[in-house]
Parts: structure tokens; sequence; C-alpha cells
């Protein structure tokens, strides 16, 4: 009897111990759902003023016009951008400075001074003002992603971010790639602080090309203006 007491203090007290354990370790949090997390960024972008733009291709994406773009971009003042990249011009890739002021693209070559392009020309290079555009840029983009996933969180440049899957339609991209031939299967990063204002997003093309769009310094001042 004395036996059968003592064992069943024993189980008594370890499972006691088990369930203190059990009930002081911290639970895994679960991932906020995507769509909400896309819907929620989508409006953030959609009221951006301002952002520092980095946008790099790949690979090779055909109907694409330009290789690298980084500079700033403001909605005020009628909008603006400035910057340099990698931009395809009269059938060849150049490094170039650029200025989009007034709706007017002026570009400045690796020689030679500032040109204003021509209408006719400038409408067929890409168009920086389309990043921030809801009708054509990153907010039309997050809007239409297909199938999305929360696949975890992850640091982005110093920026808690969660990552999100998922397949964009072409038609959701074409203003913000112009000429691209095909759907995308999409990384895209939004920050874990309330509106969750997109950071990144990498798009996926046949061939194993990829265009990387990538925002920081949102609403800070950007002051453009038409070289002299």
């Amino acid at each position: 009897m004395i036996v059968r007491r003592a064992l069943i203090t024993l189980f008594a007290l370890s499972a006691a111990l088990v369930a203190g354990c059990t009930s002081n370790a911290p639970s895994s949090p679960s991932l906020p759902d995507a769509g909400s997390l896309l819907k929620d960024s989508a409006a953030s972008a959609g009221n951006f003023t301002s952002t520092h733009f980095a946008l790099k291709v790949n690979g090779s994406v055909p109907g694409l016009s330009v290789q690298r773009l980084d500079g700033d971009l403001t909605k005020a003042n009628g909008g603006g951008a400035k910057g340099n990249g990698a931009l395809t011009l009269l059938g060849q890739l150049v490094d170039a400075e650029f200025v989009l002021v007034n709706g007017s693209l002026y570009i400045k070559g690796p020689t030679g001074g500032w040109q204003k392009l021509p209408a006719a020309l400038s409408s067929s290079l890409y168009d920086p003002s389309a990043i921030l555009d809801p009708a054509r840029g990153i907010p039309k983009l997050l809007a239409g992603v297909q199938n999305a996933k929360t696949e975890g969180e992850e640091d982005v440049n110093g920026v808690a971010t969660y990552k999100v899957t998922g397949t964009v339609p072409k038609d959701a991209m074409s203003g913000l790639l112009p000429g691209i031939p095909a759907d995308a299967n999409a990384t895209i990063w939004v920050r874990k602080d309330a509106g969750h204002a997109p950071v990144k997003a990498s798009l996926g093309f046949p061939g194993n090309a990829t265009v990387d769009v990538t925002l920081s310094d949102v609403d800070k001042p950007v002051t453009v203006t038409a070289p002299a």
C-alpha cells in the first residue's frame, strides 16, 4: 500500500510538472491572411506621396525597355522623377541619367549634356511615374495577385516584413512593366506594422528571368526640376 501511494504521488507530481512546462511554452503566432495583407498594402501604396525606387531586371524579359532604374519619385506639383538607369534608346541599351518633370523627359547619356526627348520618343521609354499610379503601378499589381499565401516573416534591408507569394496576370502589371509577355510568379514583402506598406516585389518570368522592384524612403520630400 505504501509503495502504491508513493507511485500515485510520483505520477501526480510528474503530471503537474509536465502541465506546468506546457502552459509556459510560447505558442507560435499564426500568420495573417495574405488577401488582407495585400489589400492593406495596395491602399497604402496608393497613398504614397513620394518614394525612392529601385527596379532591376535579372536576365532577359522580352518587350521590356529598361534593365535597371534607381531614383526618386514624387506626386507633388504634378509629379516628377529623377535618377539613373540602363534604358533602351533607339535600339541600344545605354546608361543614362533621367529627369521627368511636367510631363517632359530629359536624358543625359555617358557623353554630352541633357537632351529633352520628343514626345513620340519619350512615350516609348519607361515611365517611372507609373510606379505609384493606382491605375498602373504597384497598387494595381498588389490588388491583382491571385492564389496569395503568407509564407513567413523576413527582414528586408532592416525592415520587418511578411513574405507573400502568388501569381500576377500580365494585365495587372502592364502599366508597371510595359511589354511583358506573360503572367508572373510573385514574391512580395510587406511591412509588418500598420498599413502593411509594400517594401519589395520580385516577379518571375519564363526563362528564370526576374524583375525586382524595391521601395524605400516613403513620403520623404523630393524636389524635381528641369535640367538647366
